[in-house]
C-alpha cells in the first residue's frame, strides 16, 4: 500500500520528490515499526500509571512523578504532587498521601493533602484528615476525620489562611444579625 501512495503522489513532483521519497520510503518502513510504538508510550506514560499489585507490601516513603495505584499494602508516606493516586479495592494504606488527585477504593489511614480533589468511593474507607480544594464522598463509604476545603493556591499555613479566618467573624456577625 505505501509503494502505490508513493508513486501516484511521485508524478505531480518528478524532480524533488524523488530523491526524498525513495530516501523516507526506507528509513519509513523501519520507522514505521518504531514510529508507532514510540508515540504509544508517550502517550501511556502520561496517562499510564505504576500499579502496586495485591501481594506487594512497601514499608517507607514512595514519591515519583507519575501517578499510581495501590491494590497492595503501603505503609509510611506517598509524596506524588501533581499526580493522581488512587487505593484500590484490595489497598490497605497507612499514611500521609500528597498528591493532585486521590481516590479512595480500600482502606486508608492517614491524612490525604490534594491540591484538586479527593474521592472516596461506596467501598471506600478513610480514616484522617482531609486537605482539597474539592471532596467527594459516596454513599456508603466511610470516612472519620476532618474536611479542610482550601482553595488552589492556599497553603496549610500560609497567610491566606487568615484570610480565611476573616471570612468567618463576617458570617458570624451575619448570622447573628
Amino acid at each position: 500500500m505505501w509503494k502505490p501512495t508513493n508513486q501516484p503522489t511521485t508524478p505531480p513532483r518528478p524532480g524533488t520528490p524523488e530523491p526524498e521519497r525513495p530516501a523516507m520510503t526506507t528509513p519509513t518502513q523501519p520507522t514505521t515499526g518504531e514510529s508507532a510504538p514510540a508515540p504509544r508510550p508517550v502517550t501511556t506514560s502520561t496517562a499510564d500509571q505504576a500499579t502496586i499489585g495485591k501481594s506487594l507490601v512497601i514499608k517507607g516513603e514512595v514519591t515519583g512523578s507519575e501517578s499510581l495505584y495501590i491494590d497492595g499494602r503501603v505503609e509510611g508516606s506517598i509524596n506524588l504532587a501533581g499526580n493522581r493516586v488512587t487505593i484500590g479495592r484490595n489497598g490497605i494504606v497507612s499514611a500521609n498521601i500528597n498528591a493532585r488527585e486521590i481516590v479512595v477504593l480500600g482502606k486508608v489511614r492517614g491524612n490525604l493533602t490534594a491540591s484538586d480533589r479527593v474521592d472516596i468511593r461506596s467501598d471506600g474507607s478513610l480514616t484522617g484528615d482531609v486537605v482539597a480544594a474539592r471532596i467527594s464522598i459516596e454513599d456508603g463509604a466511610f470516612f472519620k476525620g476532618g474536611i479542610d476545603i482550601r482553595k488552589g493556591g492556599q497553603k496549610a499555613n500560609g497567610e491566606e489562611v487568615k484570610s480565611t479566618s476573616t471570612t468567618e467573624p463576617v458570617a458570624a456577625t451575619a448570622a447573628r444579625a
